[in-house]
């Protein structure tokens, strides 16, 4: 009965100045969810998105709006 009943919290991060992402591989079609840097362009990857659960669960943890978030390939 490992990690049953726990809420999953997501990481500390600063919303300021980062910008929501998607990366999607071209070859393999596995999509990582994060935020980028809008100065740096560092991307800190946060989940691993396999279908629409996911991403609407990235959505809820991050409050981060469909129409927020970019596609990079």
């Amino acid at each position: 009965m490992l990690g049953r009943g726990k809420k999953r919290q997501p990481p500390p991060y600063n919303k300021e100045g980062k910008i929501p992402v998607i990366r999607s591989s071209i070859c393999t079609g596995e999509q990582v969810a994060g935020f980028k840097d809008s100065v740096s362009g560092r991307f800190e990857e946060l989940m691993l998105i396999r279908d629409s659960r996911d991403l609407g669960e990235f959505m809820r943890l991050y409050q981060v709006e469909e129409n927020e978030i970019r596609r990079e390939w």
